[in-house]
């Protein structure tokens, strides 16, 4: 019994020692990049009402939540999404803001899948939310800020995918297609099967100029010119064409940032999160099978809340982060600069009070009373493992 009680349930790990380290100081980087744009921290519950994240509001599917009752019987969930509750508390806290709203938030999330290939079910998201500006400036803005994240954390290639929502949209409302065939072709999308988006899209009659388009969904990567030619196949689907025009604007304004070599555009973009309504944003780097970073933008989230707020924001997945770094050689510096203090029962009252004048000054002192069962190079090994880069014996000798 007792050694069961040693191990964490599937999808969860313990972080500790030079890791969470680590952990802590790449973290403090990501929230140093985004206060740097001039973003204000926000704290919101790890558990929510239910219907925060709603089939309605188009967040995680119910069947992957953890859900549990309080005392009064409403249905709880431990947050699989940090968005939908920046933008509830946003829309209670800030109703009468009517000019931009920038918040950063740091906060364990918790999705009920299941764990293949090492995937966790707890997972450290930071991310930021850009509310009550819709313009392509603030599109910018995010992917600007997405990508100073990226490099504060240390990492040199990296890639943000970048495309629009409306495309696909706009593709399933000139097909006609229903719903069935619309939740089969992004599961196809999702899992990167194209042949069986094109198999499912040779089913259907359709102009030759929207199949042409259909067609684009398997491309990864989409030059300006070749979304100019996309944006030439999409003149009679508005819907289409607006999503194209939008990414060549973003594209422009990116370039003023002088980012534009980090992002490449993904016309055939799909996400998990329903709620998104304009650019869809997603970040790659090697050594980590996952998105190390997602986002979007969600003009109409914050309406089921009762404020009426364009709005857009990403997330950055700290621990998918951290693996690539170590895979990528990449290491994060941690500054050790603690001492020791190893002293005989005699020697208490010089001991402490010397620990209370390095504390008092900002310094960091661990305190060790000596017993028989350790030598002194058993002390130096644990000042050597414990990253102390100082130790003192007081023992008189």
């Amino acid at each position: 019994m007792k050694k069961k009680l040693l191990h964490t349930p599937e999808g969860v790990r313990d972080i500790y020692n030079e890791e969470c380290e680590k952990k802590q100081v790449l973290q403090e980087k990501l929230k140093k990049a985004m206060e740097c744009y001039g973003y204000h921290i926000i704290q919101t519950p790890t558990f929510e009402f239910f219907d925060i994240f709603g089939k309605e509001i188009g967040t995680t599917s119910s069947k992957d939540l953890y859900k549990f009752f309080d005392r009064e019987g409403n249905t709880l969930v431990l947050r699989p999404d940090i968005t939908p509750s920046v933008a509830r508390a946003a829309a209670k806290y800030f109703s009468e803001e009517d000019m931009p709203i920038r918040l950063y938030y740091m906060g364990n999330t918790f999705i009920n899948n299941s764990s293949y290939q090492g995937r966790l079910k707890e997972s450290t998201q930071l991310g930021a939310e850009l509310i009550g500006d819709n313009s392509v400036e603030a599109d910018a803005e995010i992917i600007s800020m997405a990508v100073e994240c990226l490099l504060a954390a240390g990492l040199k290639e990296f890639q943000l995918s970048v495309g629009h929502s409306d495309f696909f949209m706009g593709l399933i409302e000139a097909a006609g297609l229903d719903e069935d065939t619309e939740d089969e072709l992004r599961e196809l999308i999702a899992n990167k099967n194209y042949f069986g988006v094109e198999e499912v899209v040779s089913n259907w009659e359709m102009d030759e100029n929207l199949r042409k388009l259909f067609h684009m969904l398997g491309r990864f990567y989409f030059s300006v010119e070749e979304m100019a030619k996309a944006r030439a196949l999409a003149s009679d689907y508005p819907t289409i064409s607006s999503a194209i025009s939008r990414l060549e604007e973003l594209h422009k304004v990116l370039e003023v940032y002088g980012i534009d070599k980090y992002v490449s555009y993904e016309l055939g973009m799909v996400s998990d999160y329903h709620y998104y309504t304009g650019i869809i944003i997603a970040g790659y780097t090697f050594g980590s099978g996952e998105p190390i970073l997602k986002g979007g933008r969600y003009d109409k989230l914050l309406s089921y809340f009762g404020k009426k707020a364009a709005s857009i924001g990403f997330a950055i997945v700290v621990d998918q982060v951290m693996a690539a770094l170590s895979r990528q050689k990449i290491s994060i510096e941690v500054e050790y600069n603690g001492e020791l203090i190893v002293y005989a029962k005699a020697h208490l009252k010089e001991a402490v009070e010397t620990a209370m004048r390095i504390r008092k000054s900002g310094g960091n002192v661990e305190l060790l009373c000596m017993d028989t069962d350790h030598t002194k190079a058993d002390y130096e090994a644990y000042a050597k493992r414990t990253h102390r880069e100082k130790i003192t014996f007081m023992d008189g000798e």
